[in-house]
């Protein structure tokens, strides 16, 4: 059946749809953590309660309050204390575990506050001790702990500078695990000897648990040297603040505890499993699509790269499909996840996503048959409230008529007016989850099989 423009945009908003319900904590969590009988179980491992005197649930990310909430209607009264730290308006009804709203992408003291109340919380365990911590994106920047002789606004500045050069989330991470007291293995490190459980839903291309919120209950492979490289890659040793290069240059003398490494004892009781991830949102969009009347294809769920780069390929992948059928004849859904990076060149509003949807409006100018969304599943794209943005093959005409540059919107990374003028930004809201962006590539054959330019 044909399907216009608008049914494409309906059919693209559904496909994301069923893929933030199936990446939700609160579908996804009681399917791998439950209670039977007197164990708690997790994934393969089963833990009888009545080892355990006190359980503490503590947490950082996005979408940790969905998942303290799932935690909340499993544990119950069992639970003796919990706190987690949430980006603003991430929040959820909770009874027994309090939420600290607290910055992102940047750490503020709320989030440090938050962090220093976790500590005090989980000090003085012992073996008879259960601590379940809750991980999601976004946890990096919302479990801000500076090593001694750093500021909280010192770590601001070099977050500011990584996200604004196109460094990847692996080497911001990085630089954020060798700056912090509980990143890269620090909480497993002051909660040993108690037994550590970490629920993980993963935000990060390829699910590396220490880079996942800077893994914070795992070894960490990184070193002060890879700080050093990153720095030097992207000329940022005169820009960072004296202490913290100070910092780094001291850890590469030896003079500064490395973070925990693979074999320490603090590991000895650690269980890290990851509830959900990327593939697993793009699984149910696929499913959605099929159900929709469309031939799914699932280019890739971790893709990264310059953003405009990408979208060129998939704009060139669209083409293909209408003027040769491959990968897949029309009608067609070309689905792909990960998280690109925008280098920043201009002083614009918008967020990767939005970006990613403008680059493709321009290559796919005049073709008709084709429609892309692509958005963030936490519902947030940049600094932005958009989660991302819609475009097809008239975006550009559309946005000429209303005397929109979409050139200059491109250069001066300024997609967000861009889109908002033409009622195509996608707004959800705070989702409960997040496991990186979704592009849903839709493309239906025109009637006259002729796609122009």
């Amino acid at each position: 059946m044909k399907k216009n423009l608008g049914t494409l945009r309906r059919d693209a908003r559904k496909i994301f749809s069923q893929a933030l319900w199936a990446a939700d904590p609160k579908n996804i969590i009681s399917t791998q953590v439950f209670l039977r009988s007197q164990f708690l179980c997790v994934g393969s491992k089963r833990y009888p309660l009545s080892r355990y005197q006190r359980i503490f649930v503590a947490g950082c990310g996005k979408a940790s309050a969905a998942m303290a909430y799932s935690l909340e209607k499993i544990l119950g009264s069992r639970i003796t204390a919990g706190l987690v730290n949430v980006k603003y308006g991430h929040t959820q009804k909770l009874k027994r575990i309090r939420l600290q709203e607290a910055g992102h992408p940047l750490p503020d003291p709320q989030g440090l506050q938050g962090a220093q109340e976790m500590v005090r919380m989980l000090s003085n365990l012992t073996e008879h001790d259960l601590v379940i911590f809750l991980i999601s994106g976004g946890g990096s920047a919302l479990l801000p702990f500076p090593s001694p002789g750093i500021t909280l606004q010192e770590k601001q500045k070099v977050t500011d500078l990584l996200l604004g050069c196109g460094a990847t989330i692996q080497e911001i991470n990085t630089i954020r695990k060798h700056l912090s007291l509980l990143k890269g293995g620090g909480l497993a490190r002051r909660v040993y000897p108690a037994t550590l459980i970490s629920l993980i839903l993963s935000d990060v291309i390829g699910d590396p648990l220490d880079a996942i919120a800077s893994g914070p209950t795992v070894p960490d492979p990184t070193t002060f040297g890879d700080c050093a490289r990153i720095l030097d890659r992207y000329g940022l040793w005169e820009k960072i603040p004296l202490a913290v290069a100070r910092h780094i240059r001291e850890g590469l003398k030896g003079n500064k505890e490395e973070t925990l490494k693979a074999g320490a004892p603090a590991f000895a009781r650690v269980n890290n499993l990851i509830v959900g991830n990327n593939f697993l949102a793009m699984k149910a969009a696929q499913k959605k699509a099929k159900a929709l009347g469309y031939r799914p294809f699932l280019l890739s769920s971790i893709i990264e790269g310059e953003t405009r780069e990408v979208a060129k390929v998939h704009a060139a992948i669209a083409k293909e499909v209408l003027r040769t059928r491959n990968p897949v004849a029309p009608p067609a859904c070309i689905l792909s996840g990960g998280e690109t990076t925008v280098t920043l060149k201009g002083q614009g509003k918008g967020g990767r996503n939005q970006e990613f949807a403008l680059a493709v409006a321009l290559e796919i100018a005049g073709w008709r048959g084709i429609a892309i969304l692509s958005a963030g599943t936490d519902g947030t794209d940049g600094p932005t409230d958009a989660a991302g943005a819609f475009a097809d093959g008239e975006t550009v005409q559309r946005a000429k008529a209303l005397g929109l540059d979409p050139w200059g919107s491109l250069e001066e990374n300024d997609s967000y007016p861009f889109f908002q003028a033409l009622g195509d930004l996608l707004i959800t809201g705070p989702t409960g989850t997040n496991v990186m962006d979704l592009r849903i590539l839709l493309v239906e054959k025109p009637q006259d099989h002729k796609a122009k330019r």
